[in-house]
This record gives C-alpha cells, sequence and structure tokens, in this order.
C-alpha cells in the first residue's frame, strides 16, 4: 500500500509540476489515496493560456484519509490535517469550510489555512470514523471556487478494553472418573478493540485456579478434565478461575477473569453396605398382619438413583413369616409381618438379608458384586392373650316347656398363655335381656331360666363370653359381667350360640277356612273335586301377611259317585277328620259344604245357582258374552249418530243462542303463507249465504254484509263458485275493491259478520247494515262508561256538535 501511494505522489509530481502542496500529520501509513474533483477556473485559465487539443486537466485539491488518535489526553485540540487548494496563493483569498459529522462540535477547521483539530478525546469503541464534507469558497464574495468533496476522519485504534466474560459466572458438571481429556465446557471472552489493528483485540486463555484438575486451550477456551478418576465421594464442587489476555497474552496486555463452578456428577461406582452384619430384633406376637416389626438400613455412599436400594429376604428360617420392602424416602429396609406370631409354637425366628443396587453401572462390574448380606434374628415376645373358645360358633337344640335348670349343652375356652390361667363364663346380658338362660362360670355348661314355647321365639341367639383371669380371681361370682378392677387388665373373649326351640305336639289340626266345594253334575267316580288346606292351632294360611314359619298340608276330596241332580239335593255337608302324626296323636272334625253345580263339558264351572235351570238348553257362558257385546256394540252406535246429530244442529259463528258476544280473533300465531290451508279455514273467505242467493238470482249483485253498501256496485263482477279452488284470484280481486272503496269500515283484519244477529232477540248489534243514520242521536251517554270509550265519545260528540253529514273512511284490507 505504502509503495502504490508513493508511486502516485510521484507521478503526481511530475505531470502537475508541483502545483499541489499536502501537508498531513504524523501517523499510520496511508491506506487509501483520494483525488479532488476537478477545478473550472483552472480548466478555463490553460484554454485562455492557447493551449490546443487534449490537455489535461489539474485537480483542484487532493487529501488522504485522515487519522485521529482516540482517548487523546492532551490539553491542546489534537492535530488532524491539513486541507489545501492549488488556487490559494497564499494572499488570504480562499476561505475553507467543513460540514458534516460532527463539523463545528467535534471537528474544526481554520478558515484560512484549512488545518483541521478535533475538539475533544474520541473513543473508537463509541464511532469508528466520521465523515465529513469540505468546500474552498472566495472569502470575499462566498462563491464557491470548487465542488464539494467529502473525506473521512478514522479514529485510531489504541488497546483501552479489556477482555470481558459477558456470560459469567460459569455453571458446569462432568461425571466422576471421567478418563483425562473430558470434554467440560467452553468459555469466550470479547474485546471491544479493534480486531483488524494490531493485537488489541487477539485474546488467549490461561487457568489461574483449578489446576491440576482441570485445563484450558489457550486459543478456544476450552475446558476439560487434567486428572483421571476424579472422584465425586471425595469431594465434589471445584472452582475454577479463567483468565483472557489480549495482546496475544503479551507483556502490557489487558486481561480479565471469570469463575467456574464445576460439580462431578454420580455414578454408580459404590455398592450398598450394612452398617453391621447383624441385627437384632423384638417382636410381640400380637402383631397384627401386615405390620412394620422392625427396619434396617444399608448406606450407599452415592446419590439419587444410584444410591436406591433393593432389599429381599434370603430363602430359608424367615422368608414364610416376614418379608421386606423399601422406603423411598430413606432408602430404609421395612420387615414387615407375613402370618400371625405364636410365642407358645416358635420363640424366635433367623434369617438372612441381601441389600443390592437397582441401577447397576456396566463399568464398574469388575469391582465385583455391588450387594452386601446381614444376618437378622427375631425374638417373639410373649404377650397376655384372651382364651380361646374350641369353636368359632355353637348350636344347640331344646325342646319347648322344658324344665328351668334343663342342661342345654356346654362351651369350652382355654388360655393357650403359658400361665394357664383359669377362665370364666358369663353371658352378654345385651343378647338375653329376658334372661331365658342361665350358664355355669366354671364348667360353661348352659341350662334354661325360663320355659321356652316355640310359637312365642323360636330361636335365640346369645353370646357367651369368656374371662382370663389370675390366680387370685378364683372366687369372681358368675353373677357378675365383668372382673373387679383389683385383678388389673381383663381379657375376654366371645362365641356366638344359637339355642333352637323344638315343637312338641299339642295342638291337634283344623282346616284352615271353612271350606265350600262344589261337585259337578254329571262327576264321574273318582273324580278329585278340591283341595283343602290344613293347619294346626296358631298357625296361618298362606293368605296371611304374618311372617311366622308355617308348614302345611293339603287333601282333595274325592266323589264316590256320579251323576248328581240338583232338583233332588243341591248341597252335601261332609264331615272330616283331621289327624297328625305327632306324638301324642292330636285330631279334630271340620265339616266341608259340597254344592252340586252345572258344569261344561271340560269339567269348567258354569253355574251352582238353582235359577240357570230355567235358560234355554245349549246357551253357553260363550254364547252369553257374544249377547252382550253386540247389544254394547249397538248402544255405542246409537250414541254416537245422536251426537252427531246434535253437532250438525249447532249453529256457526257466533249464531249461538247460549253466547252472543263478538267473535275474538287471536293474532298470536304467525301464519304460514298463502299455501298454509291448515292455520286458517279458507272456506270462510266464500259467503255461503252469498253463493246461494246468487244460485236464486244469478243477475243480483253480490253484496258484502260486512260493508257499507255501494250504489255503483261492478255490475261484471264474475260469479263466485264454492267449489273454486282459485282463492287466489278471489283475494286479489277483493283486495283491489277494497282499495278503491271509500265507504268500507277501517277493518285491518278478514272478518264476515254474514251470520251475526241472526235468531237474537236483539238482532244484529253491528251498525254496518245501518244504511240511515239518524245524525240526531245524542251520544252524551258514552261519557258515562269510563276512560275507555272517551276517544269514542269524542268522536260522537263532534259529529253531534257540526251535524257534518261527512263521514271519515277508510280502506278495508283483508
Amino acid at each position: 500500500m505504502l509503495t502504490r501511494n508513493c508511486l502516485l505522489l510521484f507521478l503526481w509530481f511530475v505531470f502537475d509540476k508541483g502545483s499541489l502542496s499536502l501537508v498531513r500529520p504524523p501517523g499510520p501509513p496511508l491506506s487509501r489515496s483520494r483525488l479532488g474533483k476537478e477545478n473550472p477556473r483552472s480548466l478555463a485559465g490553460s484554454m485562455r493560456n492557447g493551449a490546443s487539443g487534449i490537455q489535461r486537466v489539474k485537480r483542484g485539491w487532493v487529501w488522504n484519509q485522515f487519522f485521529v488518535l482516540e482517548e487523546y489526553m492532551g490539553s491542546d485540540p489534537q492535530y488532524v490535517g491539513k486541507l489545501h487548494t492549488d488556487l490559494d496563493k497564499g494572499e488570504s483569498e480562499v476561505k475553507y469550510t467543513l460540514m458534516g459529522e460532527g463539523a463545528g462540535s467535534i471537528f474544526t477547521i481554520d478558515a484560512t489555512t484549512g488545518d483541521i483539530h478535533a475538539l475533544r478525546s474520541l473513543d473508537r469503541e463509541v464511532k469508528p470514523y466520521y465523515t465529513l464534507r469540505a468546500q474552498a469558497v472566495d472569502i470575499d464574495t462566498n462563491r464557491p471556487l470548487e465542488p464539494e468533496s467529502e473525506f473521512v476522519i478514522k479514529v485510531q485504534d489504541i488497546n483501552d478494553n479489556e477482555p470481558k466474560f459477558l456470560e459469567g459466572p460459569y455453571t458446569a458438571s462432568v461425571l466422576e472418573m471421567s478418563p483425562v481429556g473430558t470434554y467440560v465446557m467452553q468459555v469466550t471472552a470479547t474485546d471491544a478493540d479493534d480486531p483488524t489493528y494490531g493485537n488489541s483485540a487477539r485474546v488467549v486463555y490461561s487457568i489461574l485456579h483449578g489446576q491440576p484438575y482441570f485445563s484450558v486451550d489457550p486459543k478456544t477456551g476450552i475446558i476439560r478434565t487434567a486428572l483421571p478418576n476424579m472422584d465425586r465421594e471425595v469431594k465434589e464442587q471445584y472452582q475454577v478461575l479463567i483468565q483472557a489476555k489480549d495482546m496475544g497474552g503479551q507483556l502490557g496486555g489487558l486481561a480479565g477473569t471469570t469463575t467456574i463452578n464445576i460439580t462431578l456428577s454420580d455414578v454408580n461406582d459404590n455398592p450398598p453396605r450394612f452398617s453391621k452384619s447383624f441385627f437384632h430384633l423384638r417382636v410381640p406376637e400380637s402383631s397384627a398382619v401386615g405390620s412394620a416389626v422392625g427396619r434396617i438400613k444399608a448406606h450407599d455412599l452415592d446419590i439419587g438413583k444410584n444410591a436406591e436400594v433393593e432389599y429381599n429376604v434370603v430363602p430359608g428360617d424367615g422368608d414364610n413369616m416376614f418379608d421386606i420392602i423399601t422406603n423411598e424416602h430413606n432408602q430404609e429396609g421395612i420387615i414387615i409381618l407375613k402370618r400371625l406370631l405364636d410365642y407358645e409354637t416358635k420363640k424366635a425366628y433367623t434369617f438372612k438379608v441381601d441389600a443390592s443396587n437397582a441401577h447397576l453401572d456396566p463399568r464398574f462390574h469388575s469391582l465385583g458384586a455391588f450387594k452386601d448380606t446381614a444376618t437378622v434374628k427375631i425374638n417373639v415376645l410373649d404377650v397376655d392373650e384372651p382364651p380361646v373358645f374350641t369353636k368359632p360358633s355353637y348350636e344347640m337344640d331344646v325342646y319347648e316347656d322344658s324344665p328351668v335348670g334343663d342342661i342345654i349343652g356346654a362351651v369350652t375356652a382355654q388360655d393357650l398363655d403359658a400361665s394357664n390361667s383359669p377362665v370364666r363364663y358369663s353371658i352378654d346380658w345385651k343378647s338375653d335381656l329376658d334372661s331365658y338362660f342361665d350358664i355355669d362360670p366354671v364348667e360353661g355348661t348352659i341350662s334354661t331360666n325360663e320355659l321356652l314355647d316355640t310359637e312365642s321365639i323360636a330361636q335365640h341367639n346369645i353370646t357367651i363370653v369368656a374371662t382370663k383371669l389370675s390366680n387370685d380371681g378364683e372366687g369372681l361370682s358368675h353373677h357378675t359381667q365383668h372382673v373387679n378392677q383389683r385383678l388389673g387388665p381383663v381379657l375376654t373373649s366371645r362365641v356366638a350360640v344359637t339355642i333352637h326351640v323344638l315343637d312338641v305336639n299339642e295342638f291337634a289340626p283344623e282346616l284352615a277356612i271353612p271350606y265350600e266345594s262344589f261337585v259337578c253334575e254329571n262327576a264321574k267316580v273318582g273324580q278329585v273335586s278340591e283341595c283343602v288346606c290344613v293347619y294346626e292351632s296358631q298357625r296361618l294360611c298362606p293368605k296371611s301377611n304374618h311372617t311366622v314359619q308355617q308348614q302345611y298340608n293339603t287333601a282333595g276330596i274325592v266323589t264316590l259317585q256320579s251323576s248328581f241332580r240338583r232338583h233332588s239335593q243341591k248341597i252335601y255337608f261332609l264331615p272330616v277328620v283331621i289327624q297328625d302324626s305327632g306324638y301324642p296323636v292330636q285330631s279334630s272334625t271340620g265339616i266341608l259344604t259340597i254344592r252340586v253345580c252345572g258344569c261344561e263339558s271340560d269339567g269348567s264351572l258354569l253355574t251352582c245357582s238353582a235359577e240357570a235351570i230355567f235358560l234355554p238348553v245349549g246357551l253357553s257362558t260363550g254364547a252369553l258374552i257374544a249377547i252382550l257385546l253386540c247389544i254394547v256394540i249397538l248402544l255405542v252406535i246409537v250414541v254416537l249418530y245422536v251426537g252427531m246429530r246434535r253437532q250438525k244442529k249447532k249453529e256457526t259463528l257466533m249464531t249461538s243462542k247460549e253466547d252472543i258476544r263478538d267473535n275474538v280473533i287471536h293474532y298470536d300465531d304467525e301464519g304460514g303463507g298463502e299455501e298454509d290451508t291448515h292455520a286458517f279455514d279458507m272456506g270462510t273467505l266464500c259467503n255461503p249465504k252469498v253463493i246461494k242467493e246468487k244460485l236464486l238470482k244469478e243477475n243480483r249483485d253480490l253484496f258484502r254484509r260486512d260493508v257499507k253498501p255501494d250504489l255503483k256496485t261492478d255490475q261484471n263482477q264474475p260469479p263466485v263458485s264454492q267449489d273454486s279452488a282459485d282463492i287466489c284470484n278471489f283475494i286479489n280481486q277483493r283486495l283491489k275493491e277494497n282499495d278503491v272503496d271509500n265507504s268500507a269500515p277501517p277493518y285491518d283484519s278478514l272478518a264476515t259478520y254474514a251470520y251475526e244477529g241472526e235468531g237474537s232477540v236483539a238482532e244484529s248489534l253491528s251498525s254496518i247494515e245501518s244504511l240511515v243514520v239518524d245524525t240526531n242521536e245524542d251520544y252524551d251517554y258514552l261519557n258515562e262508561w269510563g276512560p275507555r270509550f272517551k276517544t269514542l265519545a269524542g268522536i260522537f260528540g263532534e259529529q253531534s256538535d257540526t251535524q257534518s253529514d261527512t263521514t271519515t273512511t277508510t280502506k278495508n284490507r283483508l
């Protein structure tokens, strides 16, 4: 670059004959040369000198890129450079002006000499360069001598910024036992100085603290492990101090530091270990199944899932009685009881327990098995237990009316503890409120205390309480329901006893009800006519609603002859002897009433009354039902016919003699349009009475009862047929008539008054048919009808006062 610039300067001096003078301050080599624009005045001067042909045009002024040193600390303004034009002859005729970035505030120019100075210290990191414009003008006229030109003032960098770690401090982790050179992380420092000039921004990394465990690459800042087999269990946290220095690490460079906190992550390199090889536990024999009877723990130096321990009971003496589970919170082994303990059966259990890791690392299999074994001995502690009955429940039988004091049965309970304490028996008073039974407190025999009756209570459910006593409780009375407090805690057990009261044959059987049976006149010998129910006294029949247990016996009545006749004898009284099979045998006699009845050929009952004899022979029940059904049908037809006749006689719209009120038309349902023939009866559009009169006299004009008659009725109106289907044309025609009819009343709905008042004593109440209006009528009485008729009274009152013949009409729209 320097050679090229020197060559350009040399050529310029050769061809320009030294007309340009350039003054620059001392500084770095020129990186760029810049030529000014052509000077028109010089070009015109050469033409006036008579030069012929094409000549080289002189450039008005030439300058290079200027440099200014940043962070200048001098007392005087810093000299930047000098601008000069060849038109300046040193006679103070040229004035230099400066414009652009920082002109006047940061940079200033001597208008006479062209010297440029920086007024204050500059920072390249804030703004690296400034673009300005300069121009030479006539000092007297301010006329530009040359076109405006642009140049750059670049701020020259100095090493005034140290490297910085923008993201520090850092945290990182690496697995323990990692090999040397394992990547940890990379740090990066930035330098705000100019990286294209000198070594101010060339950073070198080094480690100040953290050796010999870690190292850093001086160029890239990558941190790696430098020591093998670093154990987390020995040391887990490391703090490394990294330095970044510019100027390539040379003396005088600026430096910045950051801290990196490195944690060794755990791997499963330690097996669990029991704190001792033998554990001794004591468990009461009363412990419940599923309860925790002891805890043991194997310690693992690892953390997290690498420290999770699995416990197992080694098959042997205790695997059927005990199990072990892991507490997930503290990794303890909880020993669980699987079956009930019995001190009298076995007093101690000895077994082994294994502790192993759940998650193994294959890299450390060579270190051996990752488990440990310990021995557990459990001593069963004797507990004073309540007595135990020989059976879970007892059932006993006793006959009713047994003498008081008869022994029914006995219960047995014993103390299984080593002390073999005596047992006392009692009856829970809540289960035998009436004291039907008693029990021997020592022997456990149950006897009756009251006479029992199976008809009253057939089964008794009582509870027997067995109480274990100490040796000083032999004299405890059997009437007490609890042990004296002086004997200490009471241990009791209970058992249910069911006592069935057996029935004794003391009542004779009887008929359930006074039976009345029948026999057919055409019955055959040996035919069963009916079955009867037999019960013993105080027993219930099937139709009873009582819940007492029932026992039923039935007997059938068999005929011994045939061809019974109601004319000779219609009722038979049959004595029936009833005898049971109990001991002693009980019997009674009942009377069965048997009627002779007429039956069908299949044996079904027809009638037992004597009046049935006079019925025609061969008239069966089915025939009678058919006759009755026909009579009912005829009655229904007659009722329907009469109802229809009465319906036809009903008067039509508003002609009922019972109701002479106006027809109220509801507008709460929206119509379905012209095609809706269901919501509105289209037949009402046709006046049957008008149609009838039209048929009688075709030349007579149709008139409307709901409209004031008009003398100028259209004679060419087409006839309307009642059976016509073109209702639409009829409606359109009526609409056109009403649009031009000035005498139509102000109706806004289709209403016909063709039949209003017919058959009424008061005749029609409507004023539509009134062709002559009495204008002299007094309507003052409307004022007495209340506020609702105020408007109507005002209208007719005005007509009465003015005697006006003019009637206000409105269009009648259908």
